[in-house]
């Protein structure tokens, strides 16, 4: 009997199919020289989660976001004690990323309520492994409503059939300089102006666009296109921090880590299909660079905003 062939949707699905343990109080280390803290209120529910495999052996930003926006909504359901609290959609979620954790090992998320009103209910998700607080975040979630309507357009940029993927444009390319992970990945990426992943692009510019989407289908679950966009964002969002300054990630004095990240939802959409995302740097200083993008469907939606800061730093 042979092993299945991997397939890197499948494997992200199966990561975002978190399981419930009993709720414990759970101890983190302290960062600092003071005592470890109890995190775990005595109303919190407790979800555990698998690491996805990394060739830098490290977790992806991207898969915590995705299975705290996982373990949120699984506290905001119909089952919910509290009947307001039934299938409101994500709407926007903020993350502070504390600490790198392994790819070896599961994360603990504790979701705490922090309140479900007539239209929005409101989160806390501590994210834990191995006693180590890698990250907090905050989600909320609302009821659809009717209001005020307006967005931003989209940016005249060429369709994605028009584009090579990554794969196609990195054909040839020397191994050490393609970014493996990102070939074998769940998410299809084409971006415009061309990608950075061998080399700077052929403009220094703070702006940038790319079409992605997963490489096949998926549930119908709004909540799971939510955490495949939410994913999907960590892959570009400081890309226009490097293109405005002629790095790409192959330069070897290049340290990077993402500090913070934060995305709104404005409208339902679907992650396996096209979604362009258009992202600026307005600013980079003291080591650290700002990357903010707007995501848009291929009708033209505005279908969220995303924000992320990170260290950038160029060693020697």
């Amino acid at each position: 009997m042979t092993d299945a062939p991997f397939e890197p949707v499948s494997d992200l699905l199966d990561l975002l199919d978190l399981r419930e343990v009993e709720p414990v109080t759970v101890t983190v280390q302290p960062t600092q020289d003071d005592h470890p803290a109890e995190l775990a209120p005595t109303a919190a529910r407790v979800f555990v989660g698998s690491s996805q495999k990394q060739r830098y052996q490290r977790i992806f930003g991207g898969q915590l976001l995705a299975q705290g926006i996982i373990a949120a909504a699984r506290t905001v359901t119909p089952a919910d004690p509290n009947p307001a609290g039934g299938g409101r959609p994500i709407h926007s979620l903020h993350t502070a990323f504390l600490a790198s954790g392994s790819d070896t090992a599961d994360v603990h998320y504790v979701v705490e309520p922090l309140g479900d009103g007539r239209s929005f209910s409101t989160r806390r998700i501590l994210a834990v492994q191995d006693g180590r607080l890698l990250a907090t975040l905050t989600a909320s979630f609302q009821d659809a409503s009717p209001g005020l309507e307006h967005h931003d357009p989209m940016p005249t940029v060429p369709a994605p059939e028009r584009l090579k993927d990554v794969a196609a444009a990195l054909d040839g390319i020397p191994g050490p300089y393609a970014v493996v992970c990102i070939l074998e990945g769940p998410i299809e990426l084409r971006h415009v102006e061309g990608n950075l992943y061998a080399g700077p692009g052929p403009e220094q510019t703070p702006d940038q666009s790319v079409w992605l989407r997963s490489r096949r289908r998926l549930p119908d679950d709004p909540t799971i296109h939510a955490a495949f966009l939410a994913y999907s964002t960590d892959y570009s969002i400081l890309e226009p921090v490097l293109r405005a300054h002629g790095v790409s990630w192959a330069e070897p004095r290049l340290r990077q880590a993402s500090l913070d990240h934060a995305i709104w939802f404005h409208r339902a959409a679907r992650a396996d299909e096209w979604v362009l995302h258009a992202g600026h740097s307005p600013s980079a200083s003291g080591g650290r660079g700002l990357g903010i993008g707007s995501l848009y469907a291929v009708d033209g939606r505005l279908v969220a905003t995303v924000a992320q800061e990170g260290m950038l730093r160029l060693k020697g």
